[in-house]
């Protein structure tokens, strides 16, 4: 049986120490709003081994890091972010999104396109090189087609971590500086591609999301480990 290419959640794992202790900095400073004004990662420290993507350019939309173009176009396969107010529930859709991919319709742009548009449109807090950098580059992207790899995801669950149900019991007005939650994520990935074959993969995931009162959620980040 052949084996296939690396599944989209594999990429993004050989970030430099100092771009996961920024991030993780950054994230607590966030949670804990710690600084009146938090600045995400986005041209901060060394840059991540997986060329990011890119994404198309819209009115408020979050910019990339230096060196990333942004696609344009149609957003393929990838579904729209739904309209939830609940950060668990968006967080569970967002990893079921990230989880989920064909390459048989859908070109490495359109994939970067639709998971761009999940992301927050406010810049000082979107992180979306730790989203990017979860896509491999266009070339194993078209080597992936060629085997016509696609994944589909099943949720198991989600909850909020206990370092951040306890930052919250600390500290409860600090979520009102952005709104901005840590969500951990868990599930399965389906993986087939041609000639019959599949796999599948248990997944975790700890994503931040911002849901402001009366707003549907936004993704923010995805952080370089997963937090219990």
């Amino acid at each position: 049986m052949r084996t296939p290419f690396p599944s989209l959640p594999e990429f993004g794992t050989g970030w430099s120490a100092n771009r996961r202790i920024a991030l993780l900095a950054t994230v607590l400073a966030c949670l804990l709003a710690l600084a009146g004004t938090t600045v995400y990662l986005t041209g901060r420290g060394e840059q991540h081994r997986p060329p990011a993507g890119a994404s198309p350019t819209a009115p408020d939309s979050p910019k990339p890091s230096a060196g990333t173009p942004r696609p344009s176009g149609e957003t393929g396969s990838v579904p729209a972010p739904p309209q939830i107010s609940d950060p668990v529930q968006f967080a569970k859709a967002t990893a079921q999104m990230l989880w989920s991919y064909d390459t048989r319709t859908t070109r490495h742009e359109k994939q970067l396109a639709g998971m761009e548009a999940w992301m927050t449109s406010e810049s000082q807090y979107s992180d979306w090189a730790s989203v990017s950098a979860q896509m491999p580059t266009p070339a194993l992207w078209a080597r992936m087609a060629d085997q016509q790899q696609r994944a589909t995801a099943t949720i198991a669950e989600g909850h909020y971590p206990a370092a951040f149900k306890q930052a919250l019991s600390e500290d409860p007005s600090a979520i009102t500086t952005a709104y901005i939650y840590a969500v951990t994520v868990t599930g399965k990935q389906q993986i087939a591609w041609s000639k019959g074959g599949q796999g599948a993969e248990e997944r975790a995931v700890t994503l931040a999301v911002q849901c402001r009162p009366s707003q549907d959620c936004s993704l923010v980040s995805i952080a370089p480990r997963v937090a219990p």
